[in-house]
């Protein structure tokens, strides 16, 4: 049976003013990203939720006020989160009516959603929900075990690089995979082993477990 190559998620972030102008742009944003993640399939309910996230901020913090979107996968789910300055104005699940112009926003965020909250740090308020996406999880059982240790090995080491804004989930995964790499063979090489030797052996059975998830059957 052939498995399903690993997508390395790489979280990023966007800041951006919370005008109702930018919101169209920050969904084409969300779809792009999770067209390249392979999540096509909660496009709508992310876009709906990074919607409802910034309006709230407009609406009980202000227009113009600086934030910032984060995206991440938080084990099998993908996690968004609204960045904003203001400790204070804190989002409430209302009761609203059918024909109520305001006070919708968080029911349908929780409706779309798995979960949600808010945490207050010293500087900022961070709104977030989680959206289950299907894949496996980095710690569960399904899929290809040595890939998905190696996916959360490389998000590891992707929180501690700068994150550009904007910038494409895949875009450095060589170079952070590379960051993993170079250390072993200097750690090998500092041994007295040949580290062209251990690339060579890597690299053969490399082939020989790819040639046999793809018998059928196996």
């Amino acid at each position: 049976m052939v498995q399903e190559p690993c997508v390395f998620r790489k979280p990023w972030d966007l800041a951006f003013s919370a005008e109702p102008e930018e919101v169209g742009a920050l969904r084409r944003i969300m779809r792009l990203h999770l067209g390249i993640w392979g999540l096509q399939h909660i496009s709508d309910q992310a876009q709906l939720c990074v919607s409802e996230l910034v309006a709230n901020v407009i609406t009980h913090v202000g227009v113009g006020t600086p934030a910032t979107l984060t995206v991440s996968m938080s084990g099998p789910r993908l996690r968004i989160e609204i960045h904003d300055p203001d400790t204070r104005a804190l989002p409430t699940l209302l009761d609203a009516a059918p024909d109520a112009e305001y006070g919708r926003g968080m029911a349908l965020v929780g409706a779309v959603s798995d979960r949600w909250g808010v945490q207050l740090r010293a500087d900022r308020k961070v709104t977030w929900c989680e959206l289950s996406t299907g894949v496996p999880s980095v710690e569960g059982s399904t899929g290809e075990a040595r890939a998905n240790r190696v996916e959360a090995l490389l998000n590891e080491r992707a929180r501690e690089r700068p994150r550009s804004a904007g910038t494409a989930a895949a875009d450095g995964v060589g170079e952070t995979a590379v960051d993993v790499i170079v250390p072993v063979l200097h750690w090998l090489r500092g041994l007295g082993r040949d580290p062209d030797e251990a690339l060579d052996r890597a690299q053969a059975r490399f082939a020989t477990d790819v040639g046999e998830a793809e018998v059928p059957g196996s």
